[in-house]
């Protein structure tokens, strides 16, 4: 059985646009795999804690020594992990906010990113060590950015993947969305284009 990790990080939660491309590619992952499984997280609706001191020492605490607070902080990123490490796909709604990721999501990353968990370092640099995953990201933009130095999104979330292991990455765009009605229906009729071209191609 298939298994989908779904990742909404928009402030408005479903009715972001972001969020409404991820579910219309998520609704067509359904009907192709009607056996399978989806995971769905809503990081506006249930954020992740920002990490803090606290939290972070809580990580590096060897598990006898652990306090049972810090216990509770490696569950609920364990918690997260299992999530992970169980789909064979991951989409994610995207949306940029101030020309970067929203903090919730670089929350979720600072819960998964784990020595020795998700990632090692070995004598030729570290290593990823959560394999086999492909990831759909879809990006919305009020301006266009795709392709500038200031598209700071593209990057960090490809290299954050890749640090923890997983390389197979797709982009879907979705941009100029408050540059006027006609450029926004434009993006969105192309991003539905792409999802489209994308769902005839995975399994």
């Amino acid at each position: 059985m298939s298994t989908l990790l779904q990742l909404n990080t928009s402030l408005f939660s479903s009715h972001g646009q972001s969020s409404q491309l991820a579910e219309r590619f998520v609704a067509g992952w359904r009907a192709k795999n009607p056996g399978g499984e989806v995971i769905a997280r809503d990081l506006a609706g249930a954020p992740v804690p920002h990490l803090d001191a606290p939290r972070f020492l809580a990580f590096l605490a060897k598990p006898e020594e652990r306090t049972a607070e810090q216990q509770a902080v490696v569950d609920f990123s364990d918690a997260l992990i299992a999530e992970l490490r169980a789909a064979d796909a991951i989409v994610l709604g995207l949306p940029m906010y101030n020309l970067g990721i929203p903090s919730t999501l670089k929350a979720y990353f600072d819960h998964i990113a784990r020595a020795g968990v998700t990632f090692r370092y070995t004598a030729n640099g570290p290593e990823g060590l959560v394999t086999g995953k492909k990831v759909y990201v879809f990006a919305t933009r009020g301006g266009r950015y795709a392709g500038t130095p200031l598209d700071s999104q593209t990057d960090y979330v490809k290299n954050f993947l890749g640090f923890i292991g997983i390389s197979d990455v797709e982009f879907v765009y979705a941009e100029g969305l408050n540059m006027g009605d006609d450029s926004k229906s434009a993006a969105l009729a192309a991003a539905h284009r792409e999802i489209e071209e994308l769902e005839a191609l995975a399994a």
